[in-house]
């Protein structure tokens, strides 16, 4: 383009002015540029963009099939449709531009993002969570942005999508109804939260979800729900409220069922302390690599919490009983791959125990665990 945004920028600032083609008009005569309507227009546009919103990146947020975006300095940015990641075609002017737009994304939440803190993890106003990492640390300023669903599937949509079977929806219909204890397990991006969302509009609309996430993205379909959602410390290191803040705190609101959205840390202690004093048909999900991996991500976990491993192993085993493990195929393909029960092995450690299983085609296979989650069965 020829022109120095910044320049332009000070100069209307030193004026007191907006970018209005009119303004920007002046400001370019002022620095010396040749004015015509095309420039005018262009500047006014790089300005609104590099001011507003996500700048160069809105158009792909806007898409209804975008789940992520994720910026790699100024030449590369990769979009997730749905089908894995692709380039998106897009390019930034420079390292400062990225930079600049992740300092102004930080900004919007309150968040500080400089050479002494030169990482943020945020939610914008929009839901929209960014991740951003300064080229300080990094080879170049790296953005992350995960897009909130837009929609909320219920199970027969899941049915609908080829996602899940008719028997799969019957068997998880029943372990909510029943009030079963459970965990959605998978890996990132493979629909953990889409599922869980979708399960809890299953559950009685008489009945009262409190709901803990580290950041906002569940979504249910239930006309009782009660969110509550961590912070972290501000650039003074104060103020901060972890999930096990709130888990403690939600187990004070009456919950009829209380729903943590991501097991990740310490407050998996408070939530099995939960589940087995009383509080029936708690849930949540939990990043692993498959519904048998489920029991050492939770030891792990644990770990955090102050939990040594046979409490662990103890509680986790009288609290939970079922784990849906969720997978996503390099196609991009997701759907329901196993649920599986959940109960103490040798020596009282907790295993999962496959009870149905199916292939990406839809085809199930029954396991030893099947008569352990009967009593939920239809």
């Amino acid at each position: 383009m020829g022109v120095d945004l910044d320049e332009v920028r000070a100069r209307l600032s030193g004026q007191g002015r907006q970018a209005t083609p009119v303004a920007v008009a002046e400001a370019l005569t002022w620095l010396g540029h040749v004015v015509s309507d095309a420039a005018v227009r262009e500047t006014v546009d790089a300005l609104r963009r590099s001011s507003r919103g996500a700048g160069r990146l809105d158009h792909l947020l806007a898409e209804p099939e975008v789940t992520d975006v994720l910026v790699n300095g100024p030449d590369e940015v990769w979009v997730d449709r749905g089908r894995g990641l692709e380039a998106a075609g897009v390019r930034f002017d420079g390292e400062e531009e990225v930079r600049r737009l992740a300092v102004r994304l930080a900004a919007m939440v309150g968040r500080r993002l400089d050479d002494a803190s030169p990482f943020v993890d945020a939610r914008l106003p929009d839901g929209t969570r960014v991740h951003a990492v300064l080229a300080c640390i990094a080879d170049r300023t790296c953005l992350s942005l995960r897009v909130p669903a837009r929609t909320r599937f219920a199970l027969d949509e899941w049915v609908e999508r080829g996602s899940l079977t008719s028997l799969g929806a019957g068997v998880l219909r029943g372990l909510v109804a029943g009030r079963a204890a459970l965990l959605v397990s998978g890996g990132t991006g493979s629909g953990k939260t889409t599922l869980l969302a979708s399960l809890l509009g299953e559950v009685d609309p008489a009945e009262r979800l409190v709901i803990v996430e580290d950041s906002r993205e569940l979504a249910p379909r239930h006309p009782h729900v009660v969110r509550l959602e961590g912070r972290t410390a501000n650039a003074e290191r104060a103020g901060s409220v972890t999930l096990t803040d709130l888990v403690r705190n939600a187990l004070r609101m009456r919950p009829d069922r209380l729903v943590v959205g991501e097991v990740r840390g310490a407050e998996l202690a408070d939530l099995l302390a939960a589940l087995n004093t009383g509080h029936e048909g708690g849930c949540g999900t939990v990043h692993a690599n498959s519904a048998a991996s489920v029991p050492a991500r939770l030891e792990a976990l644990g770990a955090l919490g102050g939990l040594d491993r046979h409490a662990l192993h103890a509680q986790a085993s009288a609290g939970l009983d079922a784990v849906v493990h969720v997978r996503r195929a390099a196609s991009g393909r997701r759907w329901v791959e196993q649920v599986a029960a959940l109960e103490a092995g040798d020596g009282g450690l907790l295993r999962a125990v496959p009870a149905l299983t199916w292939t990406v085609e839809g085809r199930v296979s029954e396991g030893p665990g099947l008569a352990a989650l009967d009593r939920w069965l239809p």
